[in-house]
């Protein structure tokens, strides 16, 4: 039986309250160079029409790229993207499909081994925006001695925080769809390692720092990266949204880090039996 060509297969994720729309220029460009390309709206992100104070859990808030992974065929190689907080949903999904994922690229992205467990974990990888004053609206949609249910950055706060260096353009079109995002079922996201083949650690992971960066900020990057270390750090003179900001940059980014890794591979891959 032929053995079936291998495609890569670009599988982009979303931060709190984005959507699939967030990667339209990287999509693009992507899509214009011949690489296959998917984008995922959570739920409760884009056009998912689901009220993200009902999404109380991380496992369902990241169904949707999980019931997408599964349709891939294997003979794909998925490259997982990670956008802030999507970083959590690429962690759950090598979890789940460690087989089935080539790379992991956190882009400004939280990158915990299993999620937030300790005070440490909280302090790496959750935006700390206290500095900037009350810059987000909050509903408690479980009551009001209850935790938050839902998040979402203040209209007149969002370009100075997400989108200082992005065109204009494109921080008024996310001020236009940019919905709460359901901190609820982020802030649980706690994921244990089953034990199977799926070992985490064997997915290979780049990281792609943006040092100009004010909702997970360089230092939180570093922190993160320096715990779980990947196997490549890239740097973007970027805000939070390099996907805006600097999308060639970006995608030049991206291609370089699947090249790179495949290089890497291929060496492995020649070396004497005895080195395995």
């Amino acid at each position: 039986m032929t053995k079936m060509a291998s495609t890569l297969h670009f599988v982009l994720v979303h931060g709190v309250g984005g959507g699939s729309w967030c990667w339209y220029k990287i999509r693009c460009l992507m899509e214009n160079s011949g690489y296959k390309v998917s984008c995922i709206d959570l739920k409760s992100g884009g056009i998912d029409s689901s009220d993200p104070n009902k999404v109380l859990t991380f496992e369902d808030y990241n169904q949707p790229l999980i019931d997408f992974l599964s349709t891939i065929p294997d003979h794909d190689k998925i490259i997982l993207v990670g956008h802030s907080a999507g970083g959590l949903s690429l962690t759950h999904a090598i979890l789940k499909f460690g087989k089935k994922i080539h790379l992991a690229i956190f882009i400004a992205a939280t990158m915990l081994r299993l999620g937030f467990w300790t005070e440490q974990d909280v302090k790496d990888g959750v935006p700390d925006l206290s500095e900037f004053g009350d810059v987000e609206d909050v509903t408690f949609g479980n009551g009001p001695n209850e935790p938050p249910t839902s998040i979402v950055i203040k209209k007149e706060f969002q370009r100075k925080l997400a989108y200082h260096m992005s065109p204009l353009e494109d921080s008024t079109l996310a001020s236009m769809l940019l919905k709460p995002g359901p901190i609820r079922a982020l802030q649980g996201a706690q994921f244990k390692e089953t034990g199977n083949d799926n070992d985490i650690d064997k997915v290979t992971r780049v990281y792609i720092k943006t040092l100009n960066d004010r909702i997970v900020k360089p230092e939180q990057q570093d922190a993160m990266i320096k715990k779980w270390a990947p196997a490549d750090v890239y740097v973007l003179e970027s805000d939070h949204s390099p996907m805006f900001s600097t999308p060639f940059l970006l995608f030049g980014m991206l291609i370089k880090a699947v090249a790179s890794t495949q290089i890497k591979l291929d060496l492995l891959d020649q070396r004497p039996l005895s080195e395995h």
